[in-house]
């Protein structure tokens, strides 16, 4: 099945190389005793094999268990389709006293009772550092199966399935919008997905719904604003137009 409507309207706060993405981590030159707030990460945990930084589910904290009833069952058994867009939020949760990584965690907890687990597949912070999102099994990489397909996640009511969810941790309806750091990661991050299933980050796509036949055309990169009405990502949606050419840059180059 396809997720329920998440709603990102104004004073509304929801929990909403380019290889082959590993699962581990690139921390080295972020130092991730500060971005934790915990002793430094084991050195095998660090690698430079990706073009970003990336937290996996344990290294940030997911408790396994919010995903769960009490009888010990997934509250949304996972379901995995072919990508076919990819697509930017911003969090707007209110979290900006909180550490990256709790804020991370709060927007699990808060997912988690309506959704079954985070709405996104990524969550990206001020300093670049990616967290992998929604749980996609132990036999492939995040946000995917071992076949290469995408877990269905809740980011978008009525057009999940095959669209990648990727959000950024603040709020960006005012002046502000993501830092250099995020926006860096974001278009490496992009660029990775992009390469791995086809997508064009410049050209427009057919989306088909492959639970509900539902058929939209919208950007192959686009932001939650090009699928329902909503101020999601801020003023991050001014910046697709050069998002999208960084993109295409990296795929080119």
């Amino acid at each position: 099945m396809d997720f329920p409507d998440r709603h990102d309207l104004p004073g509304t706060r929801h929990p909403a190389s380019l290889s082959p993405l590993p699962r581990r981590s690139f921390l080295g030159v972020l130092g991730a005793a500060a971005v934790l707030g915990t002793a430094a990460l084991p050195a095998a945990a660090a690698t430079s094999a990706a073009a970003y930084p990336l937290l996996t589910r344990a290294q940030w904290g997911a408790d396994e268990a919010l995903r769960h009833t009490a009888a010990g069952t997934e509250r949304w058994p996972p379901a995995y389709y072919p990508v076919q867009t990819l697509t930017v939020h911003h969090t707007a949760d209110g979290g900006d006293s909180l550490a990256p990584a709790a804020r991370v965690r709060a927007i699990y907890r808060t997912d988690a009772a309506e959704y079954g687990d985070l709405g996104y597949h990524y969550l990206i912070d001020a300093s670049g550092l990616v967290y992998e999102g929604r749980w996609s099994g132990t036999d492939g990489t995040p946000a995917h199966d071992a076949a290469g397909r995408l877990v269905t996640a809740a980011h978008i009511g009525g057009y999940n399935s095959g669209n990648v969810g990727i959000a950024l941790l603040g709020t960006f309806t005012t002046a502000q919008s993501a830092t250099p750091e995020a926006r860096v990661s974001l278009a490496r991050l992009l660029a990775e997905l992009a390469r791995r299933h086809g997508v064009d980050p410049l050209a427009d796509v057919v989306y088909r719904n492959p639970v509900s036949d539902v058929v939209r055309t919208v950007p192959g990169l686009g932001g939650h604003r090009d699928w329902a009405s909503t101020e999601c990502p801020g003023m991050l949606h001014n910046d697709l137009p050069y998002i999208r050419r960084q993109v295409a840059e990296l795929l080119a180059g």
